[in-house]
This record gives C-alpha cells, sequence and structure tokens, in this order.
C-alpha cells in the first residue's frame, strides 16, 4: 500500500457521528486505502451514539512531512464539530495544506463548516448538515449551498450527513485511488 493511498480522518473528541466513521472507513478497508484517526485531543473520543475510539495523536502533530503521507483528509461530523473543530486554528491550517497539496479534502455533515473557515470553498459548490448556522457559514465562506446528500467539486468532497455517510465514504475512496 502506497502512502499515498491513506486518508487522514479527523473526529471531535466528543460527540462525534459513529456512523459518519464507521461507514466511509468500510470503504477505505474495502479499497485497500489505509487511514489513520486525530482529534483536536488525545484521550478516549466518545461518539453520539457511544461509539470509543481511543486518540493518541492530534491535530497539531501532523507536520508537513507527516501530511505528505495521506493522499485526503476526512473530517467526520456530528454535534461537536461546532464546539471541537470549526475553530480549531490548527485543523483550518492542515485543511489549507491538504487543498494547496491538491489533496482530497473531504467533510461530512457539521464539519463541512471546516472547509468554509479554512477559506477553501470560494467558488466552490458544497453542502452540509441542514442547520441555518451551518448553511450560513458555508455561504460565509463562499461557497455555493447545495441541499443535496453529496456534493463533490473538484478534489472537495461534501455530504450532509448520516444517511450519506456510505455514500460520501465510497465517493472518498474512489477519489483517493483515483489521485
Amino acid at each position: 500500500m502506497s502512502e499515498e493511498k491513506s486518508v487522514l480522518i479527523v473526529i471531535a473528541p466528543v460527540k462525534f457521528r459513529d456512523e459518519e466513521l464507521s461507514e466511509p472507513i468500510k470503504y477505505l478497508e474495502k479499497a485497500g486505502i489505509g487511514y489513520d484517526i486525530i482529534s483536536t485531543q488525545t484521550g478516549l473520543a466518545i461518539g453520539m451514539l457511544g461509539g470509543k475510539i481511543l486518540i493518541e495523536k492530534t491535530v497539531q502533530d501532523i507536520t508537513q512531512a507527516g501530511m505528505n503521507r495521506y493522499g485526503g483528509i476526512l473530517i467526520v461530523g456530528g454535534g461537536g464539530s461546532p464546539d471541537h473543530l470549526w475553530n480549531s486554528a490548527p485543523l483550518q491550517a492542515l485543511v489549507k495544506e491538504f487543498y494547496a497539496a491538491g489533496k482530497v479534502v473531504s467533510a461530512i455533515c457539521l464539519s463541512s463548516v471546516v472547509l468554509a473557515k479554512a477559506g477553501i470553498l470560494k467558488g466552490k459548490q458544497a453542502t452540509v448538515w441542514n442547520d441555518d448556522a451551518a448553511i450560513e457559514q458555508l455561504r460565509e465562506g463562499g461557497a455555493t449551498y447545495k441541499p443535496e446528500p453529496i456534493v463533490t467539486d473538484g478534489k472537495v468532497i461534501t455530504a450532509n450527513g448520516p444517511l450519506a455517510a456510505a455514500g460520501f465514504g465510497e465517493k472518498v475512496a474512489r477519489a483517493i485511488l483515483a489521485a
């Protein structure tokens, strides 16, 4: 497995959406794509449905050299995203680096806002969880909001929530393999 065929997955330390993590992982594994899961803090991350994952590395631990190991980044949504991911300057910087390097940048549910706040959605089409504040954040970031389950614009892939998680995972896996 080449290093470029790995994905960096980011989750909130609390209230990440379990199936927005588990469904994409199924497609990544099926495609032979490796992944690492990080968050904004180390320790036990707990999902909205009770899933638990031990986080050993944070967003701040990923250096420029470390970023080169990945073909893309996938940011999981859920209720913890606004509090823990939206305004994370290190995460926004990482998103900008992935985007500038021409890698796949993807986010689902409320985490599409991270892409808007990182400034990479200007002039792009994107979707987000159907929440007025989240939709407004996308628009403030220069995106054209599309009320669709999954929206792909170049190497940026966004999805609107748990029901789109499987299709989102499949699109991200295909984009990584095609990169």
